[in-house]
């Protein structure tokens, strides 16, 4: 950074104490997460006979990163709101705007940092904090919620172009499915209809086994109609399937996730929203970094009689009155009509205006 033009010293600064700010008060919650995670989880690590080495190796090396990607945003705004109320407190702001450097040229060496930090925040997203979270979402399927199951009903399924499928229920138990049809589509026609009282998923073989079926044929000069008492019959669906849940998204990388709205899409299922705003968000989530930077600048560069705590309050006020509208939209999207990347991004927009109205009400 010594050998950047135009980079001075003031810039080193700023950029050293955002960081090291942000680092130290990143660990520090880290750290205060694992202690309180550890108090909730003891007894199913006691009850479970969890070794210690799986505890702290695979379920809380795993853990880290899902925590300290998902409330980056938060700890960095409180973290820049802390340091720069500070130097506002000492009259660094001031002596830095009277030795000549504008308050738009001070702001550059704040987005430098919070833009590395944003890259990294997206890169992890995507890529980093999925594995994770399979391997720590995998240690708690095998030690805490050691039951799966799965109440949903009336499962309709696209299984292919023009194949559909329809189940009643399906009971894990016993791996049996109950009222259970299939429908082949050609253009807007009807050209075959199967249905069964019960179907029952066979592992072995990885097939249904279609138990008192009816099979229905419609051509254009001809219909029939056959009955039968059982078969194995191989379709592009399994139980899996049915137990898909918007969770999962959470575990999936960037390509996994593209290739799961892909597949869901062409079945018709209503976790597609689910799905999308999981996506969108690992973006537009970590560029909300930049937005909170500015708000987090502007509002603690002024020297107030109520200091830091004043602004810190402010500040988490804010950052938690942002998260809470992202959740607001979204639930709009999944639950409504509105767009997944339209949802995700809105609260960004919102507090972009708010960031440039507080940008001029800042000390020049």
């Amino acid at each position: 950074m010594k050998n950047i033009p135009g980079f001075t010293t003031i810039d080193r600064y700023i950029i050293r104490k955002f960081l090291t700010t942000f680092f130290f008060a990143l660990i520090l919650f880290i750290v205060i997460a694992i202690v309180f995670d550890i108090t909730e989880k003891l007894d199913d690590f006691i009850d479970g006979h969890v070794p210690f080495i799986e505890i702290v190796f695979t379920y809380y090396l795993s853990f880290i990163p899902f925590f300290a990607v998902t409330f980056t945003p938060l700890f960095l705004f409180v973290s820049v709101i802390f340091f720069t109320s500070r130097m506002a407190a000492n009259s660094e702001i001031v002596a830095i705007l009277n030795a000549g450097m504008t308050f738009r040229r001070m702001l550059v060496p704040f987005f430098i940092a919070a833009s590395i930090i944003m890259l990294l925040n997206i890169y992890a997203n995507h890529w980093i904090v999925p594995q994770a979270n399979k391997t720590r979402v995998g240690f708690e399927s095998t030690y805490i919620n050691t039951s799966w199951s799965v109440d949903k009903s009336n499962i309709h399924m696209q299984i292919e172009k023009g194949l559909y499928m329809y189940l009643q229920n399906y009971n894990y138990s016993d791996s049996t499915g109950y009222r259970f049809a299939v429908e082949k589509f050609t253009g807007d026609n009807l050209v075959y209809k199967l249905k069964s009282d019960r179907v029952i998923w066979n592992y072995p073989t990885k097939k249904w086994k279609i138990i008192n079926y009816t099979e229905r044929r419609n051509g254009r000069m001809s219909e029939s109609l056959n009955h039968g008492k059982d078969t194995l019959v191989t379709y592009n669906f399994s139980p899996k399937d049915f137990a898909r849940k918007v969770d999962e998204a959470t575990t999936l990388n960037a390509k996994e996730l593209n290739d799961v709205i892909a597949d869901e899409r062409l079945k018709g299922s209503q976790n597609v929203p689910s799905f999308e705003v999981e996506k969108y968000r690992r973006t537009a989530f970590p560029f909300a970094i930049l937005i909170l930077t500015l708000i987090a600048v502007a509002l603690s560069s002024r020297k107030t009689r109520g200091g830091t705590g004043m602004h810190i309050g402010l500040g988490i006020a804010l950052s938690f009155s942002y998260i809470l509208f992202l959740q607001f939209s979204s639930t709009f999207s999944i639950n409504g009509n509105l767009p997944a990347v339209v949802a995700v991004w809105i609260p960004n927009i919102l507090y972009l205006l708010i960031a440039l109205v507080l940008l001029r009400l800042a000390p020049k």
